[in-house]
């Protein structure tokens, strides 16, 4: 009967389960359509909820599409191969990674970067993701020692790299905070323009990601040739973006 099938309609479109429901018969296989479904169900809530959950199958059922991946939340779909890697989201801005699961574009450090991480005291490399060592199915595998010296060495540069790291962070968090509250008086009619603070937000936004992946890369940097140009280069960028 049309009740019986809205409550079990309704209730599966609120599990998130309806994009794969079948009917409640057991033998039956048969999956009722979006057209049966609207008809059944009166809702305009649990209506907008089922067609949010089918658009949430289509992006995940596509390679080349994916969600925006902004912490603080946004719902833009982003196209992989129409922006490339390190576009900016056009709702929000946001530059997500599109190779890893890490939540915004890093560069400087690469992928493997933010996935690979050392124990502190015995410098054993384990996966970041899948908590398994990184030895033989990873990439890049940094040898485990048993020197105490070395592992004392590597502790101190671990916290001085992620200290670092955090101070950018929380330098780019003090930007973007800054950005926020510029934005929300510059309509006021008794203030001049700020769009030049605007634009000075944005680039200190852009320069501590930078500088703060730039410590994860130095970190895991073993050519010492080229490590002397990046501190340079780091020394240089953080003495401007100090200054501005």
């Amino acid at each position: 009967s049309q009740p019986c099938w809205s409550e079990y309609l309704t209730t599966r479109i609120e599990q998130n389960m309806v994009v794969n429901c079948t009917c409640p018969i057991s033998e039956c296989r048969a999956q009722p359509t979006a057209a049966f479904i609207c008809s059944i169900v009166s809702s305009e809530d649990i209506i907008a909820k089922y067609e949010k959950a089918l658009l949430r199958g289509y992006v995940e059922c596509c390679t080349n599409l994916t969600w925006c991946t902004n912490p603080q939340g946004c719902d833009q779909i982003l196209l992989k191969d129409g922006l490339g890697y390190g576009a900016a989201c056009s709702k929000c801005s946001w530059i997500s990674c599109f190779h890893c699961n890490f939540p915004e574009a890093h560069y400087p450090a690469s992928c493997s970067h933010m996935s690979h991480m050392t124990c502190a005291k015995c410098n054993h490399g384990f996966c970041w993701r899948c908590l398994k060592p990184w030895r033989p199915t990873h990439t890049d595998y940094y040898n485990c020692s048993a020197m105490v010296s070395k592992a004392a060495w590597q502790e101190k540069r671990f916290r001085d790299y992620n200290e670092r790291c955090t101070f950018h962070h929380r330098a780019r968090e003090f930007a973007m905070n800054l950005r926020n509250r510029v934005s929300s008086i510059s309509g006021m009619p008794e203030v001049r323009t700020l769009t030049f603070v605007l634009d000075a937000c944005k680039v200190l936004e852009q320069a501590r990601k930078v500088l703060a992946y730039s410590c994860v890369y130095s970190y895991y940097n073993q050519d010492m040739d080229s490590m002397d140009i990046v501190e340079q280069q780091t020394e240089s960028l953080e003495l401007h973006t100090n200054a501005l």
